[in-house]
C-alpha cells in the first residue's frame, strides 16, 4: 500500500512549530515572575496562533493533514506549560490545572493512537514519525474549539493579574469555574464524536 505524501513544511506548520518552541520560554518567565515580558510573548504566541489558521484557510497549497493535529498539538503544549506555570506561581488552582493537562495527555495519546491504527503496514518507526506521510486528518469539535479560546482567555486575565493588581479578583475566580466547565464538556464531546473527529485519508 502506498500513503499518501504530502509537503509538511508549510508556513503554517512552521507557526505552530514556533509556537511549541515559545512554551518553555513563557514558562521560564512566569516562574521567574517576569510577567511583564510574558505578556509580551504570549501575544506573540497568539499572533502565530491566528496566523496560521488564516494561511490554511485561505491557501489551498499551505493545508496539510500534519497541520490539522499539529496546530492543536502546539495549543495543548502551549496550554499546559502555562497552566503547569501559573499554577507554580500560584495564579492558577491545581485542580483546574490537573483537569487540563489529563484532558490533553489523554488527546495527545488519542492522536498517537489513531497515527499507529491508520498507518498501513509495516509499522515502522520511520514511517510512523515521517511528517511526509498523511494517513488521518484531524476535525476538531466546536466545543472544543471554545474551550481552547477560554483557556487562552484565562491564560492572559492571569498573566495581567499581577501586572495590574487583580489577583484575587472575584471575575478571575468565575473565569476559572467556566474553564472547568467547558473543559469537562470538550472532553465529553471527544469521548462521543471520536469517530467524527478523525477522517481517514484514501491511500493513493
Amino acid at each position: 500500500l502506498f500513503l499518501q505524501y504530502e509537503n509538511p513544511w508549510t508556513v503554517p506548520n512552521l507557526l505552530s512549530m514556533a509556537r511549541i518552541g515559545l512554551a518553555p520560554v513563557l514558562g521560564y518567565l512566569i516562574v521567574e515572575e517576569d510577567f511583564n515580558i510574558a505578556l509580551g510573548v504570549f501575544a506573540l504566541a497568539g499572533i502565530t496562533d491566528l496566523l496560521d489558521g488564516f494561511i490554511a484557510r485561505n491557501w489551498v497549497n499551505q493545508k496539510s493533514a500534519l497541520g490539522s493535529a499539529l496546530d492543536p498539538l502546539a495549543d495543548k503544549v502551549l496550554i499546559s506549560v502555562l497552566y503547569v506555570s501559573l499554577t507554580y506561581a500560584n495564579l492558577i488552582p491545581v485542580p483546574l490545572t490537573s483537569m487540563i493537562v489529563v484532558r490533553d495527555i489523554a488527546l495527545i495519546a488519542a492522536v498517537f493512537y489513531v497515527r499507529y491504527r491508520t498507518l498501513p503496514p509495516p509499522r515502522t518507526l520511520s514511517r510512523y514519525f515521517n511528517p511526509c506521510y498523511a494517513t488521518a486528518q484531524l476535525k476538531p469539535t466546536f466545543i472544543s474549539k471554545m474551550n481552547t479560546l477560554v483557556q487562552l482567555i484565562l491564560v492572559a486575565a492571569s498573566l495581567a493579574a499581577p501586572v495590574f493588581n487583580y489577583v484575587d479578583s472575584v471575575y478571575l475566580q468565575a473565569l476559572w469555574c467556566i474553564t472547568a466547565f467547558t473543559t469537562a464538556t470538550s472532553a465529553y464531546s471527544y469521548y462521543h464524536y471520536g469517530r467524527k473527529t478523525v477522517q481517514v485519508l484514501k491511500n493513493k
